[in-house]
């Protein structure tokens, strides 16, 4: 037996603790009815309705599909809604009715749980109506008796389940957000180590190489032709050393001073650096901007996260579009968005955004977003990209508002 098996063996065990007690209980409870009156047609429904949901829970550890679990969800509440109805004298399923929704909460299922709730205050309330308008009494005198009471009762402790889902998703939400940044910690930490470790001793010989091309370059005895090979060389080797400064700008210590900017100025700037090269596809760079804001961060370091994802969005963008640039203040926050009409990312490509040496350009290596997830976690902000297939993309970025 391997290790990841050993690991889950306590769940295991738990599930199959709860699910025998729970089939042998459900099973006494049936025979009970047949110790008092015998073979009825309520013994037979009630062992039936026990046979299902024991299968049901039997299978459901090796099918964990989202059919097992809406067959769960259903086959449980019309156990204990016919055990109710089949045992009038009786309130304890009434109970057990009234935290109905809880089961779906144990799959941390949104829709399972929101199909669960609503079905069951449906049913529920739609129950006590008949009981007070048709029944008043007759087939279930102990809950007319008290019927507001039970209807209170009941709301409030939907109202209590769904506080407690609420909480729940959550908290989820923010132990996934939590594993993310530990993941994009990870990676930024993994290739500024690897820069540290070779981007010197690579550019050492680049440099040399280049000293020599150069120096060859002007020899006037080389022919025309020759010396155009050498113009392609010197263009790689810049190539290798764009990429050589990228990793060292992930792996260098953090030298600079911290300022206060404002923002509407150097995003006027940075459009101003890139409205040339957005010119050459006739693409136009729209800045909205309500107010003047500002944020702690260096003015070297904003200059280089936003021409990064401007630059990205220009190049997504077809012949002729706009990229459109917002700026909001949202409570104690700037959100700046970016949106291109572009040909957008797919969900497998969105995830990959800013992992080291995935791109989606020709020639591109990956560590320009590196780099704006870095900046961005530098200066306590968020980044979140939201695109889909042929519909462009939009990239959000927040900073805290130095007031």
């Amino acid at each position: 037996m391997n290790m990841k098996n050993q690991k889950h063996l306590p769940k295991e065990n738990i599930y199959w603790i709860f699910t025998i007690t729970s089939i042998i209980l459900m099973t006494l409870g049936s025979f009970i009815e047949l110790w008092e009156n015998g073979l009825t047609t309520t013994f037979i429904i009630h062992l039936l309705m026990v046979l299902v949901i024991s299968v049901l829970l039997i299978i459901y550890p090796k099918n964990k599909s989202i059919y097992t679990k809406y067959a769960l969800n259903i086959a449980m509440p019309i156990y204990f809604y016919a055990m109710f109805i089949m045992y009038p004298f009786t309130l304890s399923p009434f109970l057990i009715i009234c935290f109905i929704p809880g089961i779906a909460i144990l799959f941390y299922n949104q829709k399972l749980f929101y199909f669960s709730l609503i079905n069951n205050v449906v049913i529920v309330i739609s129950f006590m109506v008949y009981v007070f308008l048709v029944d008043q009494g007759a087939g279930f005198p102990i809950f007319h008796k008290d019927l507001a009471g039970y209807a209170i009762n009941f709301l409030a402790c939907q109202a209590m389940l769904y506080f407690i889902f609420a909480l729940l998703q959550k908290k989820i939400e923010e132990q996934r957000q939590y594993y993310q940044q530990l993941q994009a910690d990870e990676r930024l930490k993994t290739t500024g180590q690897l820069a540290a470790a070779v981007a010197h001793e690579i550019r050492n010989p680049i440099t040399v190489v280049k000293g020599f091309i150069q120096l060859y370059e002007q020899d006037k005895q080389l022919p025309e032709h020759v010396k155009k090979h050498y113009q392609l060389m010197l263009g790689e080797l810049n190539t290798a050393e764009t990429v050589i400064s990228d990793f060292l700008t992930l792996a260098k210590p953090d030298v600079n001073e911290v300022e206060s900017i404002e923002i509407k100025p150097a995003l006027y700037n940075v459009m101003d650096l890139l409205n040339t090269y957005a010119l050459i596809d006739t693409i136009q760079i729209e800045l909205d901007i309500e107010d003047d804001y500002s944020i702690q961060c260096t003015l070297i370091e904003f200059k280089q996260l936003f021409v990064n994802l401007l630059k990205n969005a220009i190049e997504a963008s077809e012949h002729g579009g706009t990229v459109r640039v917002t700026v909001r203040r949202g409570n104690s926050r700037v959100k700046i968005v970016i949106v291109d009409q572009g040909v957008g990312m797919s969900k497998e490509q969105l995830k990959r955004i800013g992992t080291p040496f995935y791109s989606l350009k020709a020639k591109g290596t990956g560590l320009g977003l590196m780099i704006c997830f870095n900046i961005v976690q530098k200066y306590e902000g968020t980044i979140d990209f939201f695109s889909k297939e042929g519909n462009g993309t939009e990239v959000t970025v927040t900073f805290p508002l130095v007031e």
